[in-house]
């Protein structure tokens, strides 16, 4: 199972923040040393000028030990949310963002199904499928009764053509009668075959697509 890396530029910008705070107050404290080895006795240096630095140098080593902490504090966070998406695998999740997956089963047939629910019967119903890049790639005419409607799209755009697995989203547009809009929501749902930890997020995989767990409205019982 790949893992997600916490380490990243994040702790290495700690690291060498702290290196250079290091070497500067050594510095620094070589100066002082000699200043104060070789100052007139008659004339000593200001006290105010050096604490007032020493003073500096401590709060931001002080502001490094806490981004540290915090670094810390995300670490754990980001291992939870990794353990927490593994307890999907091979359970059935619901998007109601519009999104669904399209996929090929083993003879080859691909599709996909929404079901989307109209608040009240409609005159009329319009059905667009957008992919990844927002791009339409089919629509077509729905059911108008009130209450849920069932869509099931093969994955071929207008011209018959079949299209990649992949991620696809699909919208409603329902008028009444009078020409007035009709509030719509939208479901689908895919198993959860895996999850990628590769980035900074976990994505749990369905089929060949790839959603954030935000994406989640509702998980049902193991398959």
């Amino acid at each position: 199972m790949t893992t997600i890396d916490t380490s990243g530029t994040l702790n290495s910008g700690q690291s060498q923040a702290a290196t250079q705070l290091a070497g500067n107050f050594d510095t620094f404290l070589k100066l002082l040393t000699t200043q104060l080895q070789n100052q007139d006795p008659l004339s000593p240096m200001d006290s105010n000028q050096f604490t007032q630095q020493l003073v500096a140098f401590a709060g931001v080593e002080q502001q490094i030990n806490t981004n540290d902490n915090l670094q810390s504090l995300i670490a754990l966070s980001l291992s939870q949310n990794a353990s927490s998406a593994v307890n999907y695998i091979g359970r059935t999740v619901v998007m109601t963002n519009g999104t669904g997956a399209l996929e090929s089963d083993a003879d080859g047939n691909s599709g996909v199904t929404w079901t989307y629910n109209l608040a009240s019967a409609a005159a009329g119903t319009t059905l667009t499928v957008k992919d990844a890049n927002g791009e339409v790639v089919y629509t077509t005419s729905g059911g108008t009764s009130k209450g849920n409607n069932d869509f099931t799209w093969d994955g071929k755009d207008a011209n018959g053509n079949q299209l990649p697995d992949g991620r696809y989203t699909l919208s409603v547009s329902a008028t009444a009668a009078d020409g007035s809009a009709i509030t719509s929501t939208i479901a689908s749902k895919a198993l959860v075959t895996a999850v990628d930890m590769s980035g900074t997020t976990p994505q749990l995989v369905l089929g060949a697509m790839e959603i954030p767990l935000s994406d989640v409205s509702l998980v049902g019982t193991s398959s």
